[in-house]
Parts: structure tokens; C-alpha cells; sequence
């Protein structure tokens, strides 16, 4: 076990539902000369046969749009740890045009990150008919997803999630947010005696993604402090799972801590929810903002169903 953040961080980080500064400061209007930019270059590109995956920018290009996006970066990395962009222009765009500009937007908060062995670096986040229960990921069904971190099975994890919005539910599939820094000062102020289990080791079922040879499940402490940054890693169901898939029972202690994190995060007092609406993008700082996803019913017709595009990103220095 490493060490223990024995203190409170009392900054904006450890934002409760009650403290959280006001809904209209979450988002961040993307200006038009921000928008000109991101439709030269769409445009530019008509008739290139580079893949959107295959761009890459440089560290001075899109210079209005590095203007838009510098209070949702400051707010990724010191602030409340996420911020929503509001929006891409949907009637002027095609889906493939869309995640041409969510790919450069992403490229200016950080450094694209692989989302699976497949080396996937956009990823459709849709109901496929699939179930959890048979070993799919939350992201291609309609269940709810419940509170988490992203790749939390990973050996490495992204820094920052994005999803573009390409399209809504029929009803539900509402995004909830947590702080993971006031779950830990809730934690140490009132559930002490659970706060160093949580420092221990952990086993997430991988869900498949991992090579011939290593191991399906991945151990790891869900609070990490590195004397400077407190990372969490978190879902409750990939633990469970992880744990019966090596035959490794939970402890006793274990148990109780992970039952006082579950009771603490189905508390309102530290959800914040909204819904993302055609052409939004929501980024995320992975490393202490957990996520989920609420259950949703989707439209008959196919092209109309929930449509979420994921970005994983690592920041950059």
C-alpha cells in the first residue's frame, strides 16, 4: 500500500452538489472564429484519403480555438475537473465531419490514447444489444453505467475523457458526475476506519482486452496519492467480477470499504447531473471525476438512436 492523503483538500476540486459553482459556468461556448477555423480546415480537407484518426496538428495551429478552449483546460487541470462545449453546429455537418473538428478539439487539451487492444482511438459509445452480464462494456449497452472511472481495468489510464453528442436517447441516458475528491474528504472526515483498505490492492476484470498470456484481471488500489495528486480508480461491478474471475474472495475489510464508497456515491449531496444535446462535447479529468450514465430508451429508427463518440486523452506537460 502506498501513502495515505491524511488531509483534507479543501479547494474546488472537492466540489459537492450544494458547493459546485453554477450550472451556466460548466460551459463554454464555442466562439465562430473558432468555428471558421475548425470549417477551413474541414473544408481543406475535401477529398483527402488520411483517415480523421491519422491528423495531427501542430502546437500553434487553430490559435482561436486554443483562445476557446484555455478556461476548459484550466478547469480540467486546477478547477472543478470537467467542462462542456456548447456546440458543434449539427444542421451545417455531417457525423464524419463533426469528429474531424471533436479530433482536433481534442488534440489541443491533450494527446490522443488507445481505448482497447484494437488500437481504437474514436470510439462509438451505443447500444448494440449486448449485455453486461455476458461480458460487454457498459458502453454498448443501454443499462446504467454506474459510477466510475474510465479504463479503470487499464494498466494505464487516460488523463481526460471526451464525448461528443452525435445524437440523444429517445428518454434517459442522462450524464451524473462525482467528485472523487470529496468522496475522499467525506471518506477521511467520517469513514476513517475504511480509508486505508481503499489504498489496497484491487482486482478489475478486464473485459477482454488484454493479450494471450497476461492476466484478465488488473490490481490496483482505487485511492492513489503521489504527495502532489490524489488518481482514483473506480467500478464496483468490474471489482466484483475481477475477484470471482481469479477465484481471489474480497476480504471482510474490503467489502466494508467498498460498501461505504457505494453507499456514499448513491448519495445526492454528491451528484451533479444534466444531458448533453446534439453537437456538445463534455470533457472530463478522469484521474478524480467519476461518471455515469443513467438507463435509456432508444428510437425505433436506427438512424436516430443514441450516438456518443468517445475521445480518451492523456495530458500534455
Amino acid at each position: 500500500m502506498g501513502e495515505v492523503l491524511n488531509s483534507v483538500l479543501a479547494d474546488e476540486r472537492g466540489w459537492t452538489a450544494e458547493t459546485i459553482d453554477s450550472a451556466d459556468a460548466w460551459y463554454t461556448s464555442i466562439t465562430d472564429d473558432c468555428i471558421d477555423e475548425l470549417d477551413n480546415f474541414l473544408r481543406s480537407r475535401n477529398g483527402d484519403s488520411e483517415s480523421t484518426t491519422e491528423i495531427r496538428i501542430g502546437d500553434t495551429d487553430f490559435p482561436n480555438c486554443r483562445k476557446t478552449l484555455a478556461p476548459v483546460l484550466a478547469d480540467l487541470r486546477t478547477g472543478r475537473g470537467f467542462g462542456i462545449l456548447d456546440r458543434l453546429p449539427m444542421e451545417r455537418y455531417t457525423a464524419d465531419g463533426a469528429q474531424v473538428m471533436y479530433w482536433v478539439i481534442g488534440q489541443i487539451l491533450g494527446l490522443p490514447f488507445e481505448q482497447d487492444i484494437k488500437g481504437s482511438l474514436l470510439y462509438d459509445v451505443k447500444d448494440t444489444g449486448q449485455e453486461v452480464k455476458e461480458g460487454a462494456r457498459f458502453s454498448v449497452t443501454n443499462a446504467e453505467s454506474s459510477f466510475h472511472t474510465d479504463g479503470a481495468f487499464n494498466p494505464d489510464v487516460p488523463d481526460i475523457v471526451g464525448l461528443l453528442c452525435l445524437q440523444t436517447a429517445k428518454s434517459g441516458g442522462e450524464s451524473q458526475l462525482i467528485s472523487g475528491v470529496a468522496l475522499h474528504n467525506e471518506i477521511l472526515s467520517n469513514h476513517r476506519d475504511v480509508l486505508e483498505n481503499l489504498y489496497g490492492t484491487f482486482c478489475l476484470d478486464r473485459r477482454g482486452q488484454f493479450l494471450e498470456g497476461e492476466s484478465p484481471v488488473t490490481e490496483t488500489p482505487i485511492f492513489h496519492w503521489d504527495g502532489q495528486e490524489l488518481w482514483f480508480r473506480y467500478l464496483h461491478y468490474y471489482i466484483q467480477v475481477g475477484h470471482e474471475l481469479i477465484d481471489r474472495p474480497l476480504t471482510l475489510q474490503q467489502l466494508a470499504a467498498l460498501n461505504a464508497m457505494e453507499e456514499l456515491i448513491h448519495q445526492k449531496k454528491f451528484q451533479i447531473e444534466f444531458s448533453l444535446e446534439q453537437g456538445q462535447m463534455m470533457f472530463t479529468n478522469n484521474r478524480w471525476i467519476l461518471h455515469n450514465r443513467t438507463a435509456f430508451e432508444d428510437h425505433q429508427d436506427v438512424a436516430s438512436r443514441r450516438h456518443y463518440v468517445r475521445l480518451w486523452l492523456s495530458m500534455r506537460n
